[in-house]
């Protein structure tokens, strides 16, 4: 193996894409949704079949941390 190959960059963009000359692409599109104490968490796929949204994951956490506090 070429030890030089393996650290470069495995870039595929090809070198004449201008992203400044594009139509059509918004900038920050999602950044509203982020939030900065927010964290992405990975489900399980079992585990997520439980859990349709964002929401029933944080209520179903807020009532296990209410009985965890209890003991």
């Amino acid at each position: 193996m070429n030890m030089h190959v393996d650290n470069e960059l495995n870039d595929e963009l090809r070198d004449e894409y201008d992203f400044a000359n594009m139509q059509g692409g918004v900038r920050g599109k999602y950044a509203k949704q982020c939030h900065d104490n927010a964290k992405l968490i990975l489900l399980e796929p079992d585990v997520a079949v439980n859990f349709p949204d964002a929401k029933a994951v944080n209520d179903t956490l807020r009532s296990l941390a209410k009985i965890i506090q209890q003991y």
